[in-house]
């Protein structure tokens, strides 16, 4: 290697190490044509940063049969709502007992909370606990529910259930309901919508179909 050879070599190296230490200097001497003389293909290669994917290769294909749920405003509610629906739902009202909407529905399908949307029960735990309210043995997920103590009762202490999302009064959970949990929640009807099992798709609930098959 002669001398000259050498020294662009010396150079290059340089050159690749400044550049990489400062970012933005190699940017700017690459766009004034600076550094093209004294760097090697490879070596200009090494400093040149990563092609992010556009917007359009980053997007993903939209999901099928769910949705997102929201609580809407107090205003929203008391327009959409019935007055017994948001006395329910929302002053922590009972309704009346084998004169509700749901108490000897046998239809398979989906219980969702009234105000978020949120799947609270499914007809596959329902069962007849002959107190004229619709009842199930588990949440289709735990983690929908919020347990309180209620203490409006005389001198009993229930545990109330209530959204964990929308925070709506949906009834009690007791201890005498049959296996496999031995719990007997106790819902009004009014805190509840029924979806059919098989307008589950265009409801935005595909994701719970397995459930009935």
């Amino acid at each position: 290697m002669n001398i000259s050879a050498r020294k662009s070599t010396i150079l290059g190296i340089f050159a690749t190490f400044v550049l990489f230490s400062q970012p933005g200097l190699a940017a700017e001497m690459m766009n004034k044509g600076e550094v093209n003389n004294s760097m090697n293909d490879s070596q200009k290669a090494m400093t040149q940063q990563p092609t992010m994917p556009s917007e359009e290769m980053n997007m993903e294909e939209p999901v099928i049969g769910k949705r997102e749920f929201t609580v809407p405003s107090d205003d929203q509610l008391r327009e959409r709502l019935t007055p017994l629906q948001y006395k329910v739902t929302r002053e922590g009202a009972t309704e009346e007992p084998f004169n509700n909407a749901y108490w000897d529905n046998h239809e398979p399908g989906l219980y969702v909370d009234i105000i978020s949307g949120v799947p609270l029960f499914s007809s596959t735990d329902k069962f007849e606990s002959g107190t004229g309210w619709p009842s199930f043995t588990r949440p289709v997920d735990p983690e929908a529910i919020a347990i309180h103590k209620d203490r409006s009762f005389l001198f009993i202490v229930r545990d109330e259930v209530r959204g964990k999302l929308s925070d709506a009064h949906l009834g009690h959970v007791f201890d005498d309901g049959p296996p496999p949990t031995g719990l007997r929640y106790c819902m009004n009807s009014a805190a509840l919508r029924f979806i059919p099992a098989a307008d589950l798709e265009k409801e935005g609930y595909g994701n719970y179909i397995s459930l009935f098959k």
